[in-house]
């Protein structure tokens, strides 16, 4: 019954969208347009709810559930199994697009592009909801029905942030269906006015902020889950979730260049196409079987379908833009010399750039193999060798943007502003240099982070002082502040993955109870192991603890958890010693009449962390955007002087 119902339910939403993206583009049928959404949505909504009963009810009539579940799997990793398999996922995408519709159908948009873009967003679910039916059907029948299932992986069922980290990736991946839709719209029609930028802003905030903290939490999940040490591998598949951020981030900083000056329509339209065409690629690399990754799913018949998915993209949208570029409305101004506009056209170039970088460190191995059919290795050393100057030059300009004026800035007055900042810069080099105890990179990512902190807080400073309380009260004012605090946290991070980069190595010893081991400046006593057993699983920790100058300071409890239902290796439990400056991170390798342990302190994992809220929390108050204005773009003013600045004038 359910596997009935739930393939129903996933031909209707089909059925739906592909009527409704059609009469979208009539302005007499948008009303049936919207219910045929609205009717989308709801087919996606019975088949998320379909699946996940059957996943909790143990019904192993229905394939996915005999592949995924368990009944031995608690009832929380039960919820989330349904994303820890490729139908199941793609059910979870299908749902967040649908339910991404229904909520900009009832936006309404600038004139006809709302129209354009509702049916290429309705295109977009039609596709997906027939890739899930024809391509990956979780609702097929298992055969045999066998008695008990293996329940999900192993590694997605240890850790709490797989109930929150995925459905978050998919709102941000999936919610850039919008800005690309808008972008496709302004090729059609040619228009790219303040209106529809400011619909393209709105719509790619609501899917950056949840995409940023997405990414952050997938860093806490591997720092927490797979024993490494470490937060980011450059692993394909966490490119393919930085990519379209990156291109994102891009595209907010060009619409509001092309919100208040008029520049940059073009090139805004061109972002938000190639921000949704990572989303595929991701897509594919993800759920094609094209990557290896502990990330990624299995290939499967919807491989070839999501290349073939991909590839139309790509030739259609791209097509679009190199036809219809030069025919898009012009921009009202011109960008010359030194400005604000010159400055955040330089920051949207580099992240583009460096968008561009990482895919080609992600594809080049893929290329290189199918080119010469041998496997190339292109690792973290190639990433961490050419992402940092793009990373210190972005700081820089960062910086430097918001104090620019619009139009044309005078290099004076822009020195002059950013003098105590640029102080503050230097000073952090030279103190930090004393030492002798950093490397060159990492001494020019605490100096330029500096810098980029005091220009921060300078703005700030600017901005409190000239509204007070009434900066979370005011629109205009919020939206500011919002930006302020985002950029903050781009400097913050700089500075912790610049400290955990400079990390010292880790230390491994095999203790046996009663020994102890010496860790860059912590002790840790082994006193015991323990064992514990469920239905589920099989556990085993050592009892540890850490000792700071001879002071008893903590208790870990790392171990590894042995799932063996699944066959699989054992999953490590790191253990985590947390202090506001850095990290004692210890892990169990081996477990037996003797322990193994690997430790390590990474410096400001608490800092990394608390950067990242910050980028959300800015998003936040970013998306609060004012109320419509009408009439012209109001008149060019100065970026906001410090209190004592503007009691002097």
């Amino acid at each position: 019954m359910i596997s009935a119902l739930g393939s129903s339910s996933l031909a209707t939403g089909l059925v739906a969208a592909s009527v409704a993206a059609p009469a979208w583009t009539f302005p007499g049928t948008r009303r049936h347009a919207a219910r045929l959404t609205a009717v989308a949505c709801g087919a996606a909504v019975a088949a998320f709810a379909l699946l996940e009963w059957a996943l909790l009810s143990h019904d192993f009539r229905v394939g996915f559930v005999a592949a995924h579940g368990g009944r031995h799997v608690p009832p929380y990793y039960t919820f989330t199994s349904l994303w820890s398999g490729m139908e199941g996922s793609l059910v979870l995408w299908v749902l967040v697009s649908a339910g991404l519709a229904l909520a900009c159908a009832a936006k309404s948009g600038p004139g006809a592009e709302h129209g354009i873009a509702m049916a290429v967003v309705s295109v977009v679910c039609a596709v997906f909801f027939a890739l899930t039916l024809f391509a990956a059907d979780p609702f097929r029948p298992a055969d045999p029905v066998p008695a008990d299932g293996p329940g999900p992986d192993p590694l997605l069922r240890g850790h709490p942030l797989m109930g929150v980290h995925p459905p978050l990736l998919y709102l941000g991946t999936a919610g850039l269906v919008v800005p690309f839709a808008y972008g496709v719209a302004g090729l059609v029609t040619g228009r790219t006015g303040k209106e529809a930028a400011r619909v393209m802003r709105h719509w790619t905030l609501v899917a950056w902020i949840p995409l940023t903290a997405g990414i952050a939490l997938g860093a806490a999940w591997s720092y927490g889950v797979l024993g490494w040490g470490g937060y980011w591998e450059w692993d394909p598949v966490e490119n393919a979730s930085l990519m379209p951020w990156l291109v994102a981030t891009a595209l907010l900083h060009s619409l509001a260049a092309r919100e208040r000056r008029g520049v940059l329509g073009t090139f805004s339209l061109t972002l938000a196409v190639t921000a949704f065409l990572l989303v595929l690629l991701g897509v594919f690399l993800t759920r094609g079987g094209a990557v290896a990754s502990v990330h990624s799913f299995t290939g499967s018949a919807a491989g070839p379908v999501l290349l073939g998915v991909f590839t139309a993209a790509l030739i259609g949208a791209g097509g679009l833009v190199v036809w219809r570029a030069g025919r898009v409305g012009a921009d009202r101004a011109v960008i010359r010399g030194l400005s604000r506009e010159s400055l955040l056209l330089g920051g949207v170039v580099l992240l583009a750039a460096l968008a561009f970088t990482v895919l080609l460190g992600t594809l080049f191995p893929l290329l290189a193999e199918l080119a010469r059919g041998e496997r190339v290795s292109v690792g973290p050393p190639y990433f961490d060798r050419v992402t940092p100057p793009f990373g210190f030059t972005l700081l820089v300009l960062m910086a430097a943007a918001p104090f620019a004026a619009w139009s044309r800035s005078e290099p004076g007055v822009l020195a002059r502003r950013l003098a105590r900042p640029a102080v503050l810069g230097a000073l952090t080099v030279i103190v930090l240099g004393v030492t002798g105890r950093h490397s060159v990179p990492s001494l020019l990512a605490y100096g330029i982070g500096a810098f980029a902190l005091g220009a921060v807080a300078t703005r700030a400073a600017g901005l409190i002082g000239l509204h007070g309380i009434r900066v979370l009260a005011r629109a205009e004012p919020r939206r500011r502040l919002g930006g302020v605090i985002a950029h903050a946290g781009v400097a913050v991070a700089a500075v912790a993955i610049a400290a955990s980069a400079g990390a010292a190595d880790a230390v491994e010893a095999r203790l046996r109870v009663g020994e102890s081991m010496p860790v860059h400046g912590y002790v840790l006593r082994l006193d015991g192991v323990e064992r514990t057993r469920t239905e589920d699983n099989m556990g085993t920790a050592a009892r540890l603890t850490v000792y700071r100058e001879g002071t008893p300071v903590g208790l870990l409890r790392p171990g590894l958890t042995f799932y063996t239902r699944s066959g699989a290796p054992p999953v490590a439990s790191p253990d985590v010693h947390m202090t506001p400056l850095a990290d004692l991170y210890v892990a169990v390798s081996e477990i037996g009449d003797s322990v193994v342990l690997r430790a390590a302190v990474n410096p400001m994992m608490a800092v990394l962390w608390t950067a990242a809220g910050a980028l959300v929390l800015g998003g936040l108050l970013c998306l609060q955007v004012p109320a419509r204005r009408r009439g012209p773009v109001p008149a060019e003013r100065e970026p906001a002087r410090l209190p004592a600045e503007t009691a002097a004038r």
